[in-house]
């Protein structure tokens, strides 16, 4: 690998997307989409956008690290089928880093924020049907509290589940817990309970800049994806698929 290559960085699972470029471990700059659901329409514009105000060119890319799920089923397909065609194109190494993770990265800022003392967080993201896709963390680090996805480790995996499903397992007012996550956006209420209490909302969205950090650590330990297996997480079969399913 070589030492500072240049990467491309995809956020497309959530509702607003992002993209950013880096060399290395340095974030050069990252660029958030116009508006929610803009994926399709902004994302290569973006790119180019990146790309031309560091004077760079697409064929210089030598990573691109995409938030692989789950999240929006076409925003999913955007990220994967683009880290495809780029390796198709030049061989350009890709990372798939988990969207739960992503979003659980931002409490690195908020604990830099408000130096609360949050043990215990869970992502939440809506899965549609009265459905979420949840995925639960706890602070493993030191007593200094120092911000970084290696200090917080996944107690409970991905999973779908009802919100009076999460209250039952998590609701503990001597445990309490922390939420954030797209799922609240609408459907916080559903989650009001003792015990639980939420994140500024400036920490519920998936970034390009946190994909790229936790991409490159990826990469650095040599775990790049195989571009002719590469799927979206999905967690849940798209809605499309499932209705052909009942069809046949």
């Amino acid at each position: 690998m070589a030492q500072k290559p240049l990467i491309l960085a995809v956020e497309t699972s959530g509702r607003r997307g992002s993209v950013a470029i880096a060399t290395g471990r340095r974030l050069l700059a990252e660029t958030a989409f116009s508006g929610p659901m803009r994926h399709s329409s902004e994302v290569f514009p973006a790119v180019s956008g990146l790309l031309n105000r560091f004077s760079r060119k697409p064929d210089e890319i030598e990573h691109i690290y995409i938030s692989v799920g789950p999240g929006s089923f076409t925003g999913l397909r955007i990220a994967v089928s683009m880290a495809k065609i780029m390796h198709l194109a030049s061989t350009v190494k890709i990372v798939k880093v988990d969207t739960f993770d992503v979003i659980a990265s931002n409490i690195g800022d908020y604990m830099g924020q408000e130096k609360s003392r949050v043990e215990k967080i869970a992502v939440v993201l809506d899965a549609k049907r009265g459905q979420f896709y949840i995925a639960a963390y706890r602070y493993t680090g030191d007593s200094q509290r120092k911000a970084g996805d290696k200090n917080w480790r996944k107690i409970f995996p991905d999973s779908l589940m009802t919100a009076s499903q999460f209250l039952d397992k998590f609701a503990d007012k001597t445990k309490p817990i922390w939420l954030l996550g797209e799922g609240l956006v609408y459907y916080a209420d559903k989650f009001r309970a003792e015990g639980i209490h939420f994140l500024n909302e400036s920490c519920w969205t998936p970034r390009a800049e946190k994909v790229h950090m936790l991409g490159w650590k990826m990469a650095c330990n040599g775990q790049f994806a195989d571009p002719v297996t590469l799927q979206p997480k999905y967690i849940r079969k798209p809605e499309a698929e499932e209705k052909c399913k009942f069809r046949t």
